[in-house]
Protein backbone atom coordinates (compact mmCIF):
# COMPACT_ATOMS: atom_id res chain seq x y z
CA UNK A 1 0.00 0.00 0.00
CA UNK A 2 1.49 3.45 -1.27
CA UNK A 3 0.83 6.48 0.57
CA UNK A 4 -2.51 8.47 0.97
CA UNK A 5 -3.03 10.52 -1.93
CA UNK A 6 -2.77 14.09 -0.92
CA UNK A 7 -3.31 17.42 -2.73
CA UNK A 8 -2.61 18.77 -6.22
CA UNK A 9 1.75 18.80 -7.09
CA UNK A 10 1.93 22.53 -6.29
CA UNK A 11 4.18 25.00 -3.98
CA UNK A 12 2.49 23.83 -0.82
CA UNK A 13 3.12 19.92 -1.56
CA UNK A 14 6.94 20.96 -2.98
CA UNK A 15 7.31 22.29 0.35
CA UNK A 16 6.58 19.72 2.49
CA UNK A 17 8.67 17.22 0.87
CA UNK A 18 11.90 19.17 0.89
CA UNK A 19 14.70 18.46 3.19
CA UNK A 20 15.07 20.42 6.30
CA UNK A 21 18.21 21.94 4.82
CA UNK A 22 16.46 22.87 2.03
CA UNK A 23 14.10 24.74 4.10
CA UNK A 24 16.75 26.66 6.30
CA UNK A 25 18.68 28.08 3.21
CA UNK A 26 15.07 29.30 1.36
CA UNK A 27 13.73 30.64 4.63
CA UNK A 28 17.02 32.22 4.90
CA UNK A 29 17.68 33.35 1.27
CA UNK A 30 13.94 34.88 1.59
CA UNK A 31 12.06 32.60 -0.75
CA UNK A 32 10.23 31.04 1.04
CA UNK A 33 7.79 31.97 4.05
CA UNK A 34 7.85 30.57 7.72
CA UNK A 35 4.44 31.26 7.34
CA UNK A 36 3.83 29.63 4.14
CA UNK A 37 5.80 26.40 5.00
CA UNK A 38 3.98 26.07 8.30
CA UNK A 39 0.61 26.45 7.06
CA UNK A 40 1.37 23.96 4.07
CA UNK A 41 2.71 21.21 7.05
CA UNK A 42 -0.52 22.12 8.85
CA UNK A 43 -2.45 21.23 5.83
CA UNK A 44 -0.91 18.86 4.83
CA UNK A 45 -1.65 17.38 8.19
CA UNK A 46 -5.02 17.77 7.88
CA UNK A 47 -5.38 15.73 5.17
CA UNK A 48 -3.20 12.72 5.72
CA UNK A 49 -2.63 12.58 9.57
CA UNK A 50 -6.41 10.89 10.25
CA UNK A 51 -5.37 7.64 8.35
CA UNK A 52 -1.88 7.78 10.18
CA UNK A 53 -2.51 9.06 13.11
CA UNK A 54 1.02 9.97 14.14
CA UNK A 55 0.76 13.49 15.05
CA UNK A 56 -1.82 13.83 18.15
CA UNK A 57 -1.13 17.45 19.51
CA UNK A 58 -1.05 20.09 17.14
CA UNK A 59 0.61 23.41 18.61
CA UNK A 60 -1.71 26.39 18.91
CA UNK A 61 0.98 29.08 18.19
CA UNK A 62 3.10 27.46 15.63
CA UNK A 63 1.50 30.19 13.34
CA UNK A 64 1.95 33.15 15.51
CA UNK A 65 5.46 31.75 16.03
CA UNK A 66 5.74 31.79 12.10
CA UNK A 67 4.77 35.10 11.77
CA UNK A 68 7.27 36.35 14.70
CA UNK A 69 9.73 34.27 12.88
CA UNK A 70 9.19 36.06 9.51
CA UNK A 71 8.90 39.56 11.22
CA UNK A 72 12.61 39.15 12.77
CA UNK A 73 13.87 38.11 9.21
CA UNK A 74 12.49 41.28 7.86
CA UNK A 75 14.25 43.18 10.55
CA UNK A 76 17.71 41.06 10.08
CA UNK A 77 17.19 39.17 13.20
CA UNK A 78 17.37 35.42 12.06
CA UNK A 79 17.66 33.86 15.57
CA UNK A 80 20.02 31.00 14.54
CA UNK A 81 20.30 27.78 12.15
CA UNK A 82 16.90 26.84 12.28
CA UNK A 83 15.29 29.89 12.06
CA UNK A 84 11.79 29.75 10.95
CA UNK A 85 12.19 25.79 10.07
CA UNK A 86 9.01 23.96 11.77
CA UNK A 87 9.74 20.46 13.68
CA UNK A 88 7.78 18.25 15.72
CA UNK A 89 8.63 16.20 19.04
CA UNK A 90 8.13 12.82 20.48
CA UNK A 91 5.57 12.69 22.97
CA UNK A 92 7.35 11.61 26.00
CA UNK A 93 9.44 14.93 25.65
CA UNK A 94 8.10 18.10 28.13
CA UNK A 95 7.44 21.20 25.63
CA UNK A 96 5.80 24.02 27.99
CA UNK A 97 2.82 24.86 27.43
CA UNK A 98 1.69 21.42 25.05
CA UNK A 99 0.45 18.74 26.52
CA UNK A 100 3.05 16.05 26.59
CA UNK A 101 1.41 12.69 27.80
CA UNK A 102 3.96 9.21 27.16
CA UNK A 103 0.80 7.83 26.11
CA UNK A 104 -0.65 7.40 29.25
CA UNK A 105 -3.58 7.71 31.01
CA UNK A 106 -1.70 9.22 34.29
CA UNK A 107 -0.42 12.24 31.94
CA UNK A 108 -3.34 12.24 29.56
CA UNK A 109 -3.66 16.12 30.32
CA UNK A 110 -0.34 17.06 31.20
CA UNK A 111 1.17 20.17 30.22
CA UNK A 112 4.43 20.94 31.22
CA UNK A 113 5.69 24.42 32.94
CA UNK A 114 8.83 24.13 31.18
CA UNK A 115 10.71 23.19 28.13
CA UNK A 116 13.55 19.99 28.02
CA UNK A 117 16.48 21.28 27.18
CA UNK A 118 16.42 19.55 24.05
CA UNK A 119 13.25 21.98 23.16
CA UNK A 120 14.96 24.63 24.58
CA UNK A 121 17.94 24.52 22.79
CA UNK A 122 15.80 24.19 19.38
CA UNK A 123 13.74 27.08 20.13
CA UNK A 124 16.58 29.26 20.28
CA UNK A 125 18.30 28.01 17.70
CA UNK A 126 14.46 29.83 15.58
CA UNK A 127 12.42 26.33 15.39
CA UNK A 128 9.27 26.21 15.61
CA UNK A 129 7.15 23.44 17.37
CA UNK A 130 4.63 22.30 14.74
CA UNK A 131 2.90 19.43 17.31
CA UNK A 132 3.60 16.42 19.45
CA UNK A 133 4.27 12.63 17.69
CA UNK A 134 2.47 9.46 19.19
CA UNK A 135 4.48 6.81 21.49
CA UNK A 136 3.59 3.85 23.07
CA UNK A 137 2.67 3.72 26.64
CA UNK A 138 5.67 5.14 28.39
CA UNK A 139 7.92 4.35 25.64
CA UNK A 140 7.92 0.67 25.89
CA UNK A 141 7.46 -1.67 23.39
CA UNK A 142 8.21 -1.67 19.35
CA UNK A 143 4.84 -0.89 18.07
CA UNK A 144 3.35 2.75 18.64
CA UNK A 145 -0.15 2.43 20.69
CA UNK A 146 -1.54 3.80 23.54
CA UNK A 147 -4.72 3.90 25.47
CA UNK A 148 -4.52 7.67 25.19
CA UNK A 149 -4.41 8.36 21.23
CA UNK A 150 -4.71 4.52 19.66
CA UNK A 151 -2.41 3.26 17.28
CA UNK A 152 -0.26 5.00 14.54
CA UNK A 153 -0.19 3.15 11.42
CA UNK A 154 3.23 2.84 8.67
CA UNK A 155 2.46 5.21 5.77
CA UNK A 156 3.71 2.44 3.37
CA UNK A 157 1.21 0.01 4.44
CA UNK A 158 -1.66 1.12 7.12
CA UNK A 159 -2.02 -2.82 8.46
CA UNK A 160 1.66 -2.56 9.68
CA UNK A 161 3.53 -0.90 12.52
CA UNK A 162 5.50 2.09 12.32
CA UNK A 163 7.61 0.69 15.20
CA UNK A 164 8.35 2.02 18.28
CA UNK A 165 8.68 4.16 20.63
CA UNK A 166 9.91 7.05 18.36
CA UNK A 167 7.28 5.76 15.50
CA UNK A 168 4.94 8.37 15.30
CA UNK A 169 7.86 10.92 14.74
CA UNK A 170 9.27 8.44 12.08
CA UNK A 171 5.75 8.42 10.62
CA UNK A 172 5.31 11.89 10.85
CA UNK A 173 8.34 12.47 8.64
CA UNK A 174 8.46 10.01 6.04
CA UNK A 175 4.42 11.26 5.20
CA UNK A 176 5.87 14.98 4.94
CA UNK A 177 4.17 16.12 7.73
CA UNK A 178 7.14 17.46 9.31
CA UNK A 179 10.36 17.90 7.62
CA UNK A 180 12.38 16.70 10.82
CA UNK A 181 11.85 15.83 14.41
CA UNK A 182 13.31 14.79 18.11
CA UNK A 183 12.83 11.34 19.92
CA UNK A 184 14.45 8.73 21.88
CA UNK A 185 16.22 5.65 22.12
CA UNK A 186 16.78 3.32 24.83
CA UNK A 187 16.44 0.08 22.67
CA UNK A 188 16.06 0.65 18.83
CA UNK A 189 13.83 3.37 19.82
CA UNK A 190 14.99 5.60 17.08
CA UNK A 191 16.74 3.42 14.68
CA UNK A 192 13.95 0.84 14.22
CA UNK A 193 11.03 3.28 13.17
CA UNK A 194 13.56 5.01 10.76
CA UNK A 195 14.66 1.84 9.79
CA UNK A 196 10.65 0.60 9.41
CA UNK A 197 9.70 4.19 7.13
CA UNK A 198 12.40 4.64 5.24
CA UNK A 199 14.07 7.82 7.07
CA UNK A 200 17.69 8.69 8.68
CA UNK A 201 17.61 8.08 12.43
CA UNK A 202 20.76 9.39 14.86
CA UNK A 203 21.18 7.59 17.87
CA UNK A 204 24.32 9.77 19.52
CA UNK A 205 26.64 8.86 22.42
CA UNK A 206 24.77 8.57 25.13
CA UNK A 207 25.02 11.49 27.47
CA UNK A 208 25.37 13.64 24.72
CA UNK A 209 21.96 15.23 24.72
CA UNK A 210 20.37 15.79 28.22
CA UNK A 211 17.68 13.91 28.84
CA UNK A 212 16.04 15.94 31.57
CA UNK A 213 12.19 16.38 31.63
CA UNK A 214 12.00 12.95 29.33
CA UNK A 215 8.88 10.40 30.53
CA UNK A 216 10.02 8.24 31.78
CA UNK A 217 13.26 9.78 32.97
CA UNK A 218 16.42 7.95 32.56
CA UNK A 219 17.65 7.32 36.19
CA UNK A 220 20.16 4.89 37.06
CA UNK A 221 20.74 2.10 35.13
CA UNK A 222 19.36 3.45 32.25
CA UNK A 223 21.73 6.55 31.72
CA UNK A 224 24.03 4.20 30.74
CA UNK A 225 21.67 3.39 27.50
CA UNK A 226 19.10 6.01 27.08
CA UNK A 227 19.65 9.16 24.48
CA UNK A 228 17.41 11.95 22.62
CA UNK A 229 18.42 11.85 18.90
CA UNK A 230 16.91 13.42 15.66
CA UNK A 231 14.94 12.04 12.77
CA UNK A 232 15.02 13.34 9.15
CA UNK A 233 14.26 12.11 5.59
CA UNK A 234 18.29 13.28 4.86
CA UNK A 235 21.58 12.49 6.56
CA UNK A 236 22.29 16.05 6.69
CA UNK A 237 19.34 17.11 8.00
CA UNK A 238 20.15 15.07 11.01
CA UNK A 239 23.99 16.43 11.31
CA UNK A 240 22.10 20.05 11.27
CA UNK A 241 19.79 18.99 13.97
CA UNK A 242 22.19 17.46 16.06
CA UNK A 243 24.72 20.42 15.95
CA UNK A 244 22.31 22.41 17.58
CA UNK A 245 20.97 20.31 20.23
CA UNK A 246 24.35 18.46 21.30
CA UNK A 247 26.35 19.47 24.24
CA UNK A 248 29.93 20.72 22.69
CA UNK A 249 33.09 17.75 22.48
CA UNK A 250 35.85 17.95 20.84
CA UNK A 251 34.07 15.98 18.56
CA UNK A 252 31.75 18.94 17.73
CA UNK A 253 30.39 18.78 14.22
CA UNK A 254 31.41 22.08 12.63
CA UNK A 255 29.87 21.64 9.40
CA UNK A 256 27.39 19.15 7.56
CA UNK A 257 28.41 15.54 6.92
CA UNK A 258 28.68 16.49 3.19
CA UNK A 259 31.24 19.07 3.81
CA UNK A 260 32.83 16.55 5.86
CA UNK A 261 32.86 14.21 2.94
CA UNK A 262 34.08 16.51 0.29
CA UNK A 263 36.89 18.37 2.78
CA UNK A 264 38.37 14.99 4.43
CA UNK A 265 37.69 12.56 1.81
CA UNK A 266 41.15 10.76 1.72
CA UNK A 267 40.70 10.23 5.27
CA UNK A 268 37.45 8.61 5.26
CA UNK A 269 38.49 6.39 2.63
CA UNK A 270 41.42 5.20 4.66
CA UNK A 271 38.93 4.29 7.54
CA UNK A 272 38.31 0.55 7.42
CA UNK A 273 34.63 -1.03 8.26
CA UNK A 274 33.16 -4.59 9.51
CA UNK A 275 30.27 -5.24 8.18
CA UNK A 276 27.90 -8.23 9.67
CA UNK A 277 24.47 -10.06 10.15
CA UNK A 278 24.58 -12.99 12.08
CA UNK A 279 24.75 -11.19 15.97
CA UNK A 280 24.29 -15.09 17.43
CA UNK A 281 21.23 -13.99 18.76
CA UNK A 282 18.36 -13.09 15.91
CA UNK A 283 18.58 -14.72 12.55
CA UNK A 284 17.89 -11.98 9.42
CA UNK A 285 15.57 -11.80 6.98
CA UNK A 286 17.55 -12.54 3.76
CA UNK A 287 15.88 -9.37 2.24
CA UNK A 288 17.20 -7.36 4.88
CA UNK A 289 20.87 -9.05 5.04
CA UNK A 290 21.54 -8.41 1.42
CA UNK A 291 20.72 -4.41 2.01
CA UNK A 292 23.66 -4.96 4.90
CA UNK A 293 25.94 -6.14 2.05
CA UNK A 294 24.62 -3.59 -0.62
CA UNK A 295 25.62 -0.74 1.38
CA UNK A 296 28.84 -2.39 2.51
CA UNK A 297 29.52 -2.37 -1.17
CA UNK A 298 28.38 1.10 -1.55
CA UNK A 299 30.91 1.88 0.99
CA UNK A 300 33.33 -0.46 -0.64
CA UNK A 301 33.06 1.37 -4.05
CA UNK A 302 33.55 4.96 -2.27
CA UNK A 303 37.15 3.68 -0.88
CA UNK A 304 36.19 2.08 2.36
CA UNK A 305 38.36 -1.13 3.87
CA UNK A 306 35.11 -3.05 4.16
CA UNK A 307 35.24 -6.14 5.69
CA UNK A 308 32.62 -9.24 7.01
CA UNK A 309 33.66 -9.61 10.69
CA UNK A 310 31.42 -9.64 14.11
CA UNK A 311 32.75 -7.16 16.20
CA UNK A 312 33.84 -8.16 19.65
CA UNK A 313 30.84 -8.41 22.46
CA UNK A 314 27.90 -7.83 20.16
CA UNK A 315 26.79 -11.70 20.46
CA UNK A 316 26.09 -10.58 24.28
CA UNK A 317 24.44 -7.69 23.74
CA UNK A 318 20.71 -8.13 23.70
CA UNK A 319 21.97 -10.40 26.80
CA UNK A 320 22.95 -7.65 28.89
CA UNK A 321 20.59 -4.99 27.84
CA UNK A 322 17.94 -7.41 29.60
CA UNK A 323 20.35 -7.33 32.53
CA UNK A 324 21.29 -4.18 32.61
CA UNK A 325 17.59 -2.15 31.75
CA UNK A 326 14.74 -4.38 31.94
CA UNK A 327 14.05 -4.51 35.28
CA UNK A 328 15.63 -1.29 36.02
CA UNK A 329 12.86 0.00 33.35
CA UNK A 330 10.12 -1.93 34.87
CA UNK A 331 11.14 -0.71 38.60
CA UNK A 332 10.55 2.97 37.56
CA UNK A 333 7.55 2.12 35.78
CA UNK A 334 5.92 1.04 38.22
CA UNK A 335 6.51 3.78 41.03
CA UNK A 336 4.83 6.04 38.47
CA UNK A 337 2.03 3.64 38.81
CA UNK A 338 1.68 3.08 42.14
CA UNK A 339 -1.69 3.44 43.42
CA UNK A 340 -3.32 4.50 39.79
CA UNK A 341 -2.40 0.71 38.69
CA UNK A 342 -5.89 0.73 37.05
CA UNK A 343 -5.20 3.51 34.65
CA UNK A 344 -2.56 1.58 33.03
CA UNK A 345 -2.81 -0.05 29.59
CA UNK A 346 -2.66 -3.48 28.19
CA UNK A 347 1.33 -3.59 27.91
CA UNK A 348 2.43 -1.84 31.30
CA UNK A 349 -0.61 -3.92 33.21
CA UNK A 350 1.23 -6.93 31.65
CA UNK A 351 4.56 -5.31 33.07
CA UNK A 352 3.10 -4.91 36.15
CA UNK A 353 2.11 -8.33 36.83
CA UNK A 354 5.00 -9.89 35.84
CA UNK A 355 7.00 -7.79 38.69
CA UNK A 356 4.27 -8.45 41.44
CA UNK A 357 4.68 -12.03 40.80
CA UNK A 358 8.31 -11.37 41.96
CA UNK A 359 9.42 -12.08 45.58
CA UNK A 360 10.22 -8.67 47.48
CA UNK A 361 11.91 -10.27 50.19
CA UNK A 362 15.53 -8.68 51.24
CA UNK A 363 17.34 -11.40 50.35
CA UNK A 364 15.90 -11.19 46.62
CA UNK A 365 16.58 -7.14 46.53
CA UNK A 366 20.29 -8.04 47.37
CA UNK A 367 20.46 -10.72 44.99
CA UNK A 368 18.87 -8.62 42.26
CA UNK A 369 21.67 -5.61 42.64
CA UNK A 370 24.35 -8.30 43.06
CA UNK A 371 23.28 -9.02 39.13
CA UNK A 372 22.76 -5.92 38.16
CA UNK A 373 26.41 -4.92 39.53
CA UNK A 374 28.14 -8.21 37.53
CA UNK A 375 25.98 -6.81 34.57
CA UNK A 376 27.75 -3.29 34.76
CA UNK A 377 31.15 -4.80 35.17
CA UNK A 378 30.41 -6.97 32.46
CA UNK A 379 29.16 -4.52 30.18
CA UNK A 380 32.68 -2.43 31.36
CA UNK A 381 34.85 -5.07 30.27
CA UNK A 382 33.31 -6.05 26.84
CA UNK A 383 32.82 -2.16 26.12
CA UNK A 384 36.56 -1.75 26.90
CA UNK A 385 37.14 -5.22 24.24
CA UNK A 386 35.01 -3.27 21.86
CA UNK A 387 36.69 0.43 21.98
CA UNK A 388 40.50 -1.13 21.56
CA UNK A 389 39.13 -3.17 18.82
CA UNK A 390 37.40 -0.12 17.03
CA UNK A 391 40.39 1.62 17.00
CA UNK A 392 41.82 -0.20 13.97
CA UNK A 393 38.06 -0.84 12.75
CA UNK A 394 36.23 2.09 14.06
CA UNK A 395 32.89 2.04 11.81
CA UNK A 396 30.56 -1.17 11.77
CA UNK A 397 27.54 -1.99 9.76
CA UNK A 398 24.75 -4.33 10.72
CA UNK A 399 21.15 -4.60 9.93
CA UNK A 400 18.67 -2.69 12.67
CA UNK A 401 17.07 -5.45 13.74
CA UNK A 402 15.70 -9.57 11.82
CA UNK A 403 12.77 -7.92 9.74
CA UNK A 404 11.17 -5.19 8.68
CA UNK A 405 7.98 -3.65 9.93
CA UNK A 406 5.51 -5.84 10.97
CA UNK A 407 1.61 -6.21 11.12
CA UNK A 408 -0.13 -4.43 14.11
CA UNK A 409 -0.27 -7.13 17.40
CA UNK A 410 2.03 -9.51 16.35
CA UNK A 411 4.69 -10.82 18.91
CA UNK A 412 6.23 -13.24 17.23
CA UNK A 413 7.46 -13.30 13.61
CA UNK A 414 9.23 -15.87 11.55
CA UNK A 415 12.37 -15.68 10.29
CA UNK A 416 14.10 -18.34 8.11
CA UNK A 417 11.51 -20.73 9.45
CA UNK A 418 12.73 -19.88 13.13
CA UNK A 419 9.83 -18.36 15.73
CA UNK A 420 11.01 -14.93 17.59
CA UNK A 421 9.43 -12.77 19.68
CA UNK A 422 9.63 -9.39 18.42
CA UNK A 423 11.99 -7.92 21.16
CA UNK A 424 14.68 -10.70 20.37
CA UNK A 425 14.39 -9.78 16.62
CA UNK A 426 16.00 -6.07 17.38
CA UNK A 427 18.76 -7.09 19.55
CA UNK A 428 20.97 -5.51 16.79
CA UNK A 429 19.67 -2.20 17.67
CA UNK A 430 20.29 -2.95 21.47
CA UNK A 431 24.22 -3.40 21.41
CA UNK A 432 24.84 -0.39 20.72
CA UNK A 433 22.61 1.27 23.51
CA UNK A 434 24.04 -1.46 26.02
CA UNK A 435 27.96 -0.20 24.33
CA UNK A 436 26.67 3.58 24.07
CA UNK A 437 28.09 4.22 20.74
CA UNK A 438 26.44 6.47 18.30
CA UNK A 439 24.52 4.65 15.32
CA UNK A 440 22.85 6.03 12.64
CA UNK A 441 20.34 4.48 10.43
CA UNK A 442 19.71 5.55 6.25
CA UNK A 443 17.32 3.95 4.40
CA UNK A 444 19.11 1.15 1.49
CA UNK A 445 16.34 -0.80 -0.40
CA UNK A 446 12.99 -1.86 -0.35
CA UNK A 447 11.42 -5.69 0.37
CA UNK A 448 9.55 -7.18 -2.51
CA UNK A 449 6.14 -5.93 -0.88
CA UNK A 450 7.34 -2.85 -0.76
CA UNK A 451 8.79 -2.36 3.00
CA UNK A 452 11.91 0.10 3.65
CA UNK A 453 14.89 -1.76 4.62
CA UNK A 454 17.68 0.19 6.64
CA UNK A 455 21.13 -0.60 8.15
CA UNK A 456 22.81 1.18 10.86
CA UNK A 457 26.23 2.13 10.99
CA UNK A 458 27.96 2.69 14.60
CA UNK A 459 31.33 4.10 15.52
CA UNK A 460 33.79 5.22 18.49
CA UNK A 461 31.88 7.03 20.95
CA UNK A 462 32.01 11.10 20.05
CA UNK A 463 32.46 10.09 16.60
CA UNK A 464 28.90 11.11 15.28
CA UNK A 465 30.64 13.17 12.34
CA UNK A 466 31.96 10.03 11.29
CA UNK A 467 29.14 8.02 11.31
CA UNK A 468 26.89 10.77 9.69
CA UNK A 469 29.64 11.01 6.89
CA UNK A 470 29.34 7.12 6.54
CA UNK A 471 25.76 7.36 6.09
CA UNK A 472 25.71 10.22 3.67
CA UNK A 473 27.65 8.21 1.32
CA UNK A 474 25.73 5.01 1.38
CA UNK A 475 22.58 7.55 1.30
CA UNK A 476 24.17 9.16 -2.08
CA UNK A 477 25.24 5.98 -3.83
CA UNK A 478 21.52 3.96 -3.22
CA UNK A 479 19.35 7.10 -3.10
CA UNK A 480 18.08 6.87 0.60
CA UNK A 481 14.77 8.41 1.36
CA UNK A 482 12.88 8.01 -2.20
CA UNK A 483 9.39 10.07 -2.52
CA UNK A 484 6.19 7.62 -2.35
CA UNK A 485 3.94 7.53 -5.61
CA UNK A 486 1.05 9.46 -5.31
Amino acid sequence: MSLPKTEPHNLSNELTTKSASELVALIRQRQVSPVDLVESHLRRIERINPSLNAIITIADDAIDRAHKAEAALSAGNASGLLHGLPVTIKDTIDTAGLRTTSGSRLRANHVPDSDAPVVTRLKSAGAIILGKTNTPEMAIPYETDNPVFGRTNNPYDLQRTCGGSSGGEAAAIVACLSPAGIGSDLSGSIRVPAHFCGIAGLKPTTGRIPMERHTPPAKGALSLGACIGPLARRVDDLALLFSVIADPTQFEISSGAQDYIHSDRENLRRLKVAWYVDDGTAPVQEEVARAVETAGSALSDFGFDVTRANPPGVSKGSTLWIELFSRAAALEIRSMYRGREDEAGPGVASLLRDLDREPHDFEDRIENAEHLAAAVLERERLREDLLRWMKTTPLILAPVGAITAFEHGMERVNVNGESISIFRAFSYAQTFNVFGLPSVVVPVARTAKGLPIGVQIAGPPFEERTVLAAAVVIEKALGGWQKADR
